[in-house]
């Protein structure tokens, strides 16, 4: 499912309703509430059914989770992601268009939200700050810090107004990890540890990149899952429940809801 944001839910859930696994495009739905009922219809059926956040099965992320988990930077104490990039104002666009579910953050900014849940886990207290678009009312350009249980922080940013570095770098106890741009479809990292020569370590990859992601589908159909391990439904809501708090605390609400 590849339609903008307002028609994942009605699609996905016509595909399910089928009897059709289903990948369904980021952001996975335009509330919590809607994805609950995705994953519910998904759930009720024995049915397949994922986000399709690519950036999660690139093999260079892959070897930053692998890194992390072995503890190669000690404990994580900081996230800093960007996803921002500079469009011209089209009131009618997908990025612009509340009835499309337009602004930074359900179309870019997820993605540094999810890579934030993919290290350190759903965040225990939200703070955003959005400049919104004067003439829809959308966010253009936000900034958002993440605290979570253990005391890590996470410092991200978005933009569809604004051109970001496009780096990730994943700070713990005993060095970092640099994601190099652009780092949501990543084929270089560096590992910097507090003692030691810094490695640097690269992932080439043909085509576009999404034939990873399209291989853990193909994967857990084989092997008769209805969720993957990468990229769990239950992350998926946790996620959403942050892009809905962020939202509120901006007073965006789209038309849909």
């Amino acid at each position: 499912v590849a339609t903008p944001h307002p028609m994942h839910r009605e699609h996905t859930l016509l595909a399910l309703r089928a009897g059709k696994p289903v990948l369904c495009e980021k952001p996975f739905a335009i509330n919590e509430g809607e994805a609950r009922d995705m994953v519910a219809e998904a759930r009720a059926r024995g049915l397949f059914l994922m986000e399709g956040m690519w950036t999660r099965f690139f093999p260079a992320m892959a070897e930053v989770r692998k890194l992390v988990s072995a503890g190669a930077i000690g404990e994580v104490n900081l996230v800093q992601a960007d996803f921002g990039f500079r469009a011209q104002v089209n009131p009618s666009s997908r990025l612009f268009d509340p009835n499309l579910g337009g602004g930074a953050l359900l179309d870019v900014g997820i993605y540094p939200v999810s890579l934030s849940s993919m290290i350190l886990g759903e965040p225990d207290r939200i703070a955003g700050l959005a400049k919104l678009n004067d003439q829809t009312g959308v966010d253009e350009t936000a900034g958002m810090v993440f605290s979570h249980p253990k005391g890590a922080i996470s410092v991200l940013s978005t933009a569809v107004r604004t051109n970001t570095p496009h780096e990730a770098v994943i700070m713990g106890s005993e060095g970092r990890i640099i994601i190099h741009s652009a780092w949501w479809s990543p084929s270089r990292i560096t590992l910097i540890p507090a003692s030691g020569e810094q490695q640097e370590m690269s992932f080439p990859y043909e085509a576009s990149g999404f034939q990873f992601e399209a291989s853990e589908v193909a994967a857990c159909l084989r092997a008769g899952k209805t969720e993957s391990e990468i990229m769990p439904l239950d992350e998926t809501l946790s996620i959403m429940r942050t892009l809905d708090t962020l939202r509120g605390q901006w007073g965006l609400k789209y038309p849909m809801e």
